[in-house]
């Protein structure tokens, strides 16, 4: 196997191919040997089970999957590093390179035609300038993941699994711990990638719920309710409640009221069950 966490063997690789890194696509590729094979433990549940990741760069976590799963199904938008990929992923044939822009895709019917009726996990060293909008495409899709194990920016990983009610929550916070449970699972430092980024990152793993806590209807006015809130998180939960979702400020009141809690509230310091709480009571009116 290709030792793709040799600073050498990167840089060999990308004189060999002409491949020049782009910042645009947020390419910073692994070099410290111990993270991949982390990833791949933590997020593959058993052999048997299919991986989709996202972004295979020169393929080293690629192939650390492969090695732990029966089929891996990578989506790359750079074209670029197909003869890179040819090389690097040359002996495992349970790894196919799927060139398209994952935004673009259908996730369960994607899901469907590349694994048929196998579990299926997910797990990426995602771009950071794409963190966000993946996960909420992938919790957003009606997808069933086993797990979603991915590597983002430190700021991010802190956010994503904060407790919500805490001032580090936001609402991609409420957004993902609506569907499921978050867990930081290691940091990675800077030095760990080529080229090096300036900052840190850490990899994550959300585990969707088995049942949703609710039902769509109101997930949907939850999370609108969420992203309202946050707009004006310093501000009381009065305040931002009533002037993004255009209710009246006696209305968001009686609301809180019902559910215990004090017309000087902030958005911030509610718990999920208290959001779930507060949203039902809303609609009620």
């Amino acid at each position: 196997m290709i030792n793709l966490t040799d600073m050498q063997v990167v840089r060999g690789l990308a004189k060999k191919h002409d491949f020049s890194f782009s910042k645009g696509l947020g390419q910073n590729f692994l070099i410290d040997e111990t993270v991949c094979p982390a990833i791949a433990e933590y997020g593959i549940p058993s052999k048997e089970c299919g991986v989709l990741e996202v972004g295979a760069g020169f393929g080293v976590l690629t192939q650390q999957l492969a090695l732990h799963a029966d089929k891996v199904v990578a989506v790359e938008l750079d074209r670029r590093l197909a003869p890179v990929l040819d090389e690097t992923l040359a002996e495992f044939d349970n790894a196919e390179i799927v060139w398209q822009d994952i935004t673009k895709v259908d996730i369960p019917s994607f899901l469907k035609e590349q694994f048929g009726e196998r579990e299926v996990a997910f797990c990426a060293n995602l771009p950071y300038y794409i963190t966000s909008p993946i996960l909420m495409q992938l919790l957003e899709s009606g997808a069933k993941f086993t797990s979603i194990t991915v590597m983002v920016q430190k700021e991010a990983a802190d956010r994503l699994c904060a407790t919500l009610g805490s001032r580090a929550a936001g609402a991609v916070t409420a957004a993902v711990q609506l569907r499921g449970t978050a867990e930081l699972l290691f940091e990675v430092p800077r030095t760990s990638f080529y080229p090096a980024p300036n900052v840190d990152s850490a990899v994550i793993r959300i585990t969707p719920y088995d049942e949703p806590i609710c039902d769509e209807e109101t997930l949907a006015f939850t999370l609108k309710m969420v992203k309202a809130g946050f707009a004006q998180r310093r501000k009381t939960a009065v305040n931002g409640l009533s002037a993004g979702l255009g209710l009246s400020k006696e209305q968001v009141i009686a609301a809180l009221e019902r559910c215990g809690l004090s017309a000087t509230v902030r958005f911030e310091q509610l718990d999920r069950d208290t959001l779930l709480k507060l949203s039902e009571e809303l609609r009620m009116g």
